[in-house]
């Protein structure tokens, strides 16, 4: 979930520039289901409408917001279909349901279809359009998000609307310094890969996006996935997966290399390095030669990828080499590569306030990740976050932290188990968090820990984008009372999911279904209240990026209630009651000169207005003036702090620490124009910039660490596990 703020208010009308084209007007081949993806429809309405924890039938009803569901997901700016186009598709939305049943996806893959000729006539129009060029003197506005917005009615309104879209992103790139040739040359490019990608699309990509319209119809947190995706949350859930170890990304239809992974096959091979471009795959020592030139990037991971010690062999076109270069050959053997980045890490940052210097040891977690399926086969040192987070807080205890602050924002949860060990190693044995199944039967899921793994003053920071077992840890510390939580209100999802493999329904011997991630539970805090809808609430919030209600589980319109039940038997360990005012007091008057702080929520406060204004200028002489009042006040910022707020890429809330004057402009450009040394310089900065509210947070910590040693009447430091848990 990035998130731009100072600098993406010059460019903020850029919304859904993602686009692609390919060069004429000819349509992509017509998309057919195939008879797996109809069975698959079939099984997923039986199990959906048994055993979902909000089991509905699948009646005219359901299918009228399975049909908005999917409209939805095609065109959610409403940039491609003219209203008549809706009513036309209208006429069936009522028969959805009743077609899945009879394992018939015809009206959905029809609807798609009309989506792919809407999106070629589109862009095709839009190339036209760089021929003639546009007058930036006139005065227009243009609306970059129109999710909210009606159909255009006619295909005169459709043109204008996108008049206005390719006059922006020509503006953009004028802005930036670019002469006409060259903004013509990079937007024909840009759009023509629009159609190039749209004719690489599968049947699977039209069944899963149809699949799950029908589950977020029933609950947003219901998904289908099909068995690459599937694939891919598993690899994601264990952070392993078996391939050469190298990090790739589409750049000009080039499979490029842009992370040589450390210890991995490329790497130890020292045959391969960043920039390298893979045009074939081979397996095997005599495989024949697949050329992947132009290829989906996924469909060319897959050939990568492959079982543990097995040869792959690629062509390569060296970084730096022409179109023309000599090319090499590379075998490799595949090895288990272990995702260490997104692992649990450890920092340990130094403050000083006045004479006392307090060093309060990081963790960040960007998931609960769990190794499932070595859990299930016996395996003892099974990938998991908790053991990870184990290991860093003992040695964190060795650097002789005061304090820790585990950060998780962002993080979108995990494995339950997960939350239930993490929050033992804070809290011990004991009660973690309760659920009710559909039958409305309650159970209590407790850690069994009977030592704690840290027992001094904790933080927890928490944003809009913490999400379910992140919430689940999260409420478990607040209701405990054993560490404070910090930031922004989480995200409200309060509902557990189980995965169903279809294939095992259907005694398939090879993954052809897919597998469905269904809603079976809600999830109740140990004091009985619910993180659904409301969320966790911090006890010192942060400024926040993300609004409320367009992001969060109070954005959804079809959201289970907020609800409560009787709160299960628990102990506290702690009490923040009358430390927290002294907290917070320390906290507002340190922001207060805080010129980082104070800069961060300034631009908020402008990203915010942006949005509700939800307009553009798109007069030359405007957006040079806005840009200039914009430049004027970093550089005011840098002579003060030399420092600025720019974006901070995966967190925001960052600062990049900057010469005075050095400030990023917006270049226009999409990620894959850049070169790839720009685009991970560009990460690099991101990465090395100061992080506003995580240093905040740390602050905050420190006055807790500070304020218990001076008043033992304020203590909140837990009491034994063994005499406070129940058992």
């Amino acid at each position: 979930m990035k998130q731009k703020l100072l600098w993406l208010l010059l460019g903020f009308a850029i919304a859904a520039q993602g686009a692609e084209l390919g060069a004429g007007t000819n349509y992509p081949p017509e998309l057919k289901p195939d008879q797996a993806e109809a069975r698959a429809a079939h099984l997923a309405v039986e199990l959906l409408s048994r055993y979902h924890y909000k089991a509905v039938p699948l009646d005219e009803t359901l299918s009228g917001k399975i049909f908005d569901q999917y409209l939805k997901a095609l065109d959610p700016e409403k940039l491609f279909f003219v209203q008549s186009d809706v009513d036309h598709l209208s006429d069936d939305r009522n028969k959805l349901g009743d077609a899945m049943r009879k394992e018939d996806l015809a009206i959905a893959f029809a609807m798609f279809n009309l989506y792919e000729h809407r999106s070629v006539e589109r862009f095709t129009f839009a190339r036209t359009l760089l021929q003639k060029g546009f007058d930036f003197d006139k005065n227009e506005n243009y609306q970059y998000s129109r999710d909210k917005g009606e159909w255009p009615q006619s295909e005169g309104d459709a043109n204008e609307l996108w008049r206005q879209r390719v006059k922006n992103d020509w503006l953009r790139l004028k802005l930036a310094g670019k002469d006409d040739k060259s903004i013509v040359e990079i937007l024909d490019k840009r759009y023509e890969h629009v159609l190039k990608r749209m004719g690489r699309i599968k049947s699977a990509d039209a069944f899963q996006t149809y699949m799950n319209a029908y589950t977020t119809a029933i609950e947003p947190h219901t998904n289908y996935l099909s068995p690459r995706a599937a694939a891919d949350f598993d690899i994601a859930m264990k952070l392993s997966l078996v391939g050469i170890g190298a990090v790739l990304s589409e750049i000009d239809e080039y499979t490029t290399i842009r992370e040589v992974v450390a210890g991995g096959p490329a790497s130890l091979s020292g045959q391969l390095k960043i920039g390298d471009r893979i045009v074939g795959v081979a397996q095997g020592n005599d495989g024949v030669m697949t050329d992947v030139m132009g290829w989906r990037l996924d469909d060319t991971v897959e050939l990568i990828r492959g079982s543990a010690d097995s040869v792959v062999r690629l062509d390569v076109l060296p970084a730096g080499a022409g179109l023309d270069g000599r090319h090499k050959l590379v075998s490799l053997i595949r090895k288990p590569i272990s995702m260490k980045e997104q692992s649990a890490k450890s920092s340990v940052q130094s403050i000083i306030e006045g004479n006392i210097t307090h060093r309060i040891g990081v963790i960040s977690l960007s998931s609960f990740y769990e190794d499932f399926s070595a859990r299930q086969n016996g395996d003892p040192n099974y990938k998991n976050a908790t053991r990870d987070v184990t290991r860093l807080l003992e040695e964190l205890k060795t650097e002789k932290v005061d304090g820790v602050l585990v950060d998780l924002r962002n993080n979108g949860g995990g494995s339950l188990l997960q939350a239930i060990e993490l929050t033992s190693l804070f809290v011990g044995k004991g009660p973690v968090v309760q659920q009710r199944n559909a039958s409305g039967e309650i159970s209590v899921e407790r850690g069994t820990r009977t030592d704690v793994a840290w027992d001094g003053p904790l933080g927890i920071l928490i944003n809009r984008g913490s999400a379910s077992a992140s919430e689940i840890f999260a409420a478990a510390i607040q209701d405990y009372g054993r560490g404070l939580i910090l930031g922004g209100p989480s995200f409200g999802k309060g509902t557990v999911q189980t995965m169903i493999d279809l294939d095992q329904i259907a005694k398939s011997s090879k993954p052809q279904f897919g597998e469905l991630k269904m809603t079976v539970a809600q999830f109740f805090r140990v004091n009985g209240g619910t993180t659904q809808l409301r969320g966790v609430k911090p006890d010192i919030r942060f400024p926040e990026v993300f609004d409320e209600d367009d992001f969060g589980e109070s954005s959804y319109d079809n959201a289970l209630p907020w609800v409560q039940i009787k709160a299960t038997d628990y102990s506290p360990v702690g009490d923040f009651e009358r430390l927290l005012p002294i907290l917070l007091t320390m906290h507002e008057a340190r922001v207060e000169n805080d010129q980082d702080f104070r800069s961060l929520q300034e631009d908020i406060a402008e990203l915010k207005l942006q949005r509700k204004k939800n307009l553009v200028s798109l007069n030359e002489a405007q957006r040079r003036k806005e840009r200039d009042a914009l430049e004027a006040r970093l550089k005011s910022r840098t002579s003060q702090t030399n420092s600025a707020i720019v974006s901070s890429g995966d967190v925001p809330g960052k600062a990049d620490v900057r010469e005075s004057g050095s400030v990023p402009e917006d270049d226009g450009l999409q990620a894959d124009e850049r070169t790839l040394s720009k685009e991970l310089a560009n990460e690099k900065v991101r990465k090395d910039a100061k992080d506003v509210l995580l240093m905040e947070a740390v602050h905050v910590l420190g006055d807790e660490v500070e304020a218990l040693k001076t008043s033992v009447k304020l203590a909140a430091r837990p009491k034994p596990a063994s005499l406070s848990m129940p058992d």
